[in-house]
């Protein structure tokens, strides 16, 4: 069980030991699609929702909750970033890109707290909505590319993967 970096040799939960590793500048960036009638959408685009500007909500969302991430992983270590951005997007007529992009000079990469910004901001934009639509789908949560750090980069070919041609 040793090659799993959360578990000891015998089997029991850690937190990895970054204490050795050097200083680095590291971002992540990640992205997620929510599905949904094209009325949904237009609504959010022109600001007609019933519970207000559903895009800067979700915005304000994501930036919180990359910064609670520590709290929200089991293991994952609590960080003092140094950036969050996200953009939200219409894609064609029936979806919502949401991209986040987490930074941090640190010991430790900044991936998981890119996917919780991604993660919580299509659910506050579900919460927003369900209403309206029920039917929406969260689709396609990814890590679209990191830097830094020992393991080095990472680029998912066709970057962003989730947008229209």
């Amino acid at each position: 069980m040793s090659q799993f970096t959360h578990f000891d040799d015998a089997g029991a939960s850690r937190m990895v030991d970054v204490g050795a590793k050097p200083v680095t500048r590291r971002q992540a960036r990640a992205s997620g699609l929510v599905r949904m009638a094209p009325a949904t959408l237009r609504a959010i685009c022109d600001r007609e929702t019933a519970k207000g500007d559903v895009r800067e909500v979700a915005r304000l969302a994501g930036i919180m909750a990359a910064k609670r991430t520590g709290d929200l992983i089991p293991l994952c270590h609590p960080l003092a970033l140094d950036s969050v951005r996200l953009e939200l997007t219409p894609q064609g007529n029936d979806g919502l890109l949401i991209e986040a992009t987490a930074e941090i000079t640190a010991k430790t990469g900044v991936e998981m707290e890119a996917l919780t910004a991604v993660s919580v901001a299509a659910l506050t934009v579900y919460d927003m909505c369900k209403s309206m639509d029920r039917g929406m789908t969260i689709e396609r949560i990814q890590l679209e590319s990191k830097s830094g750090g020992a393991s080095g980069d990472f680029a998912r070919s066709g970057e962003p993967s989730q947008k229209s041609e």
